[in-house]
């Protein structure tokens, strides 16, 4: 193995199989983690949090969870402690920095003007294939210094739901500084230990502004710790299709409607052939239907009616935008007794003692606390680590686009690095690991990447694909609704069969899983 170094900043789940990978490759990499602790953001969760998928699509492709975790949804500490295991087993603790917060990386050796004439990505399309070095600064925990490393490939695990909260902002007047009670950002709550929350929020009139899981999740906290003494209001702008647990609905496997290959035939995917598209086509009707159904028993199976939580976009649009998610534990029936009161608002303010809806101020909702979970700035979080206001600007693309990354790993025009967890899918574990898999083969020199050019055209392929079922103002990468046609492509760069099944019936019908994509290597 050639002497390349190779560095990791994060040691959540990416950063973990980043640095698994490629120690089965023969590189010593080294592992930046700003925290005292391993896993990313299941080290900082709220004390009710449990998996949203079923832990069998949650696993490692070579570490199964152990028998003595019971149950479809494993509590968080389960996780933490099943992320952990894996690290010691596959002895990964040595390589990894605790306390390290890196503070700024710099790409250096090669002119802007020399990368702008380039035709493929580094030169050559190769991992190092030019003379260019990234150089990495950080920062101990411990004693506050500062240290310089250099290495010929950098690897971003830095993840997206962390480190920038995103908060709205307010006219003059009617922000959270005319508030006399508490406002914080679910960041901080989640990063509170079990005791500490549980006193924060005990006792207290507390409103939750936001309508993703995080929201959800902590409102049905906040209820079962006050009840009817003191309800939780959930304030949200728009509502996205909620899921109670449970795999089969009237008999129907949802991983049948959308974790099939057949499913994926009704979706037009990015790069796809003329019979393919003309296939989605004709089975469009279809796919109105499963999308329906879903629906259809969502409606029935829930009050959603009642409490005027029936969302305006279809299911099928919230899982081609990774919005969709499972509902906490009796949720509605929270909201039936009354320890949780729903409101729906385009437009809220702060008043000293707690929240206007709309305008109305003869009917204002009071509040101790009040609690944003209204998500991150990944984006922005990412741009800033970059010392180059050219790859700032690269990062950031267009107002009206994601992260534009080639097979959503590489940017076309930032040599030497890679950026695994910034697209999501139906369970991310298992997509960072493909991710993972695939650059390490990259990295080994099983391929090289085709032209920039052609890169960046598959990039607005992608971009195409997912306004044109999550929604044309959705800027968040998400392959829910196609990632195993986002794996065959991965499969085929490496040179591996993509059809991984062993009957006909089970390769177009049975949903796909980790297990089915274990040691990837050229046929």
């Amino acid at each position: 193995m050639e002497n390349k170094r190779v560095a990791i900043i994060g040691a959540g789940i990416s950063g973990l199989l980043a640095c698994k990978y490629t120690l089965e490759k023969g590189f010593i990499p080294i592992v930046f983690e700003a925290s005292n602790e391993i896993g990313g953001v299941w080290t900082q969760t709220i004390e009710s949090t449990r998996l949203q998928s079923p832990k069998r699509t949650f696993e490692f492709t070579d570490f199964p969870w152990p028998s003595s975790v019971r149950g479809r949804y494993p509590h968080n500490t389960d996780v933490l402690k099943y992320i952990e295991a894996y690290s010691q087993h596959f002895e990964l603790l040595p390589y990894i920095q605790l306390n390290t917060k890196v503070i700024g990386i710099d790409y250096v050796g090669v002119s802007d003007e020399e990368m702008d004439s380039w035709d493929f990505w580094s030169g050559n399309g190769k991992p190092f294939g030019s003379k260019g070095k990234w150089h990495i600064l950080v920062q101990h925990a411990e004693d506050f210094t500062t240290q310089d490393y250099e290495v010929e490939f950098l690897i971003l695990c830095v993840g997206r739901y962390s480190g920038l909260p995103n908060i709205p902002e307010f006219p003059i007047g009617e922000g959270p500084d005319v508030f006399y009670g508490t406002v914080i950002h679910s960041m901080e709550y989640s990063a509170m230990d079990n005791e500490s929350a549980r006193e924060l929020i005990k006792g207290k009139s507390i409103a939750v502004i936001g309508s993703q899981k995080s929201a959800i999740d902590i409102a049905a906290e906040c209820a079962a710790a006050n009840g009817l003494g003191n309800p939780c209001t959930l304030v949200q702008r728009t509502i996205a299709w909620a899921l109670p647990s449970g795999c089969f609905w009237w008999g129907i496997n949802l991983g049948f409607l959308y974790g099939s290959r057949f499913s994926e035939l009704l979706v037009h995917k990015p790069g796809q052939n003329i019979i393919y598209s003309a296939l989605a086509t004709l089975l469009s009707p279809l796919r109105w239907g499963f999308s329906k159904f879903v629906e259809s028993y969502l409606r029935w199976n829930l009050p959603l009616k009642n409490y005027n939580m029936v969302p305006k976009q279809s299911f099928l649009q919230d899982m081609s935008s990774c919005k969709a998610f499972l509902l906490p534990e009796n949720f509605y029936g929270k909201v039936e007794e009354g320890s949780i009161i729903l409101k729906q608002t385009q437009c809220f303010s702060f008043y000293k003692q707690g929240l206007i809806i709309d305008g109305e101020v003869d009917e204002p909702i009071k509040a101790d606390l009040v609690i944003f979970a209204t998500g991150y700035k990944g984006q922005e979080k990412l741009k800033n680590m970059f010392a180059s206001k050219s790859f700032q600007n690269y990062i950031m693309g267009s107002p009206k686009s994601i992260v534009p990354l080639y097979r959503h790993i590489i940017h076309p025009r930032i040599p030497q690095l890679a950026i695994i967890g910034y697209s999501g899918s139906i369970t991310n574990l298992h997509t960072s690991e493909m991710r993972c898999q695939w650059l390490a083969h990259f990295l080994d020199h099983t391929f090289k990447l085709p032209s920039i050019k052609e890169m960046e055209k598959e990039i607005e392929m992608w971009e195409i694909y997912m306004k044109k079922y999550a929604g044309k103002e959705y800027k968040r990468a998400c392959i829910a609704a196609s990632h195993i046609w986002y794996n065959d492509q991965l499969c085929k760069d490496i040179g591996c069969n993509n059809r991984r099944k062993k009957s006909f019936y089970d390769e177009w019908f049975q949903p796909y899983v980790q297990s089915d994509y274990v040691g990837l290597s050229p046929n």
